[in-house]
C-alpha cells in the first residue's frame, strides 16, 4: 500500500468512504448514497460503479494504519485538480447529509478535509449548507 496512488475518480470515491467511516460507523444510507452519486453525476460517467469496493477496501486499508487518514487525504488531494477538490467536499457532505444528523466525528472530518484540501473556509460553508438544506425534512 505504499505506493497507492489515485485517480481522480477513485481519489473522489475515497473521498466519501473516508466520510462514511469517520464516526466508525458506515451505514446503509450512506453506502447507498456513495453507490447513488457514483451512478448519478457527471464526473463518474466513465466509472464502473462496481470499482466501489476496490476503492473502499484500499480506503479502510490506509486507514487501518498509524498515519493512514493523513495519508488517504493527501493522496485525494494529490490526486485531484484545484477544481474537483471541491466536488471532493460536496461528495463528503453530501454522505455526512445521507443519515440525518452530522456526527461530531464527522464534523470533525469535513474540518479536517477542508484544511487538506486547502478550501476557502466561505466556500466549504456554503457546500456545507448547501448540502443540509437539500436533506431537510418538514
Amino acid at each position: 500500500m505504499p505506493n497507492t496512488r489515485f485517480n481522480p475518480q477513485e481519489a473522489l470515491v475515497c473521498a466519501m468512504v473516508l466520510m462514511a467511516a469517520s464516526d466508525r460507523n458506515m451505514t446503509d444510507a450512506e453506502v447507498g448514497m456513495m453507490s447513488r452519486l457514483v451512478q448519478e453525476l457527471p464526473v463518474f460517467s466513465d466509472f464502473h460503479p462496481t470499482n466501489i469496493a476496490s476503492v473502499t477496501e484500499t480506503c479502510l486499508g490506509l486507514l487501518a494504519r498509524e498515519d493512514g487518514l493523513d495519508r488517504a487525504m493527501n493522496l485525494i488531494r494529490d490526486a485531484l485538480p484545484q477544481r474537483l477538490r471541491e466536488t471532493a467536499y460536496l461528495l463528503a457532505c453530501e454522505v455526512a447529509a445521507a443519515d440525518g444528523e452530522a456526527s461530531q466525528g464527522e464534523l470533525q472530518f469535513l474540518q479536517d478535509f477542508r484544511i487538506a484540501l486547502d478550501l476557502d473556509r466561505l466556500i466549504a460553508g456554503a457546500i456545507e449548507r448547501a448540502a443540509k438544506a437539500r436533506y431537510q425534512v418538514i
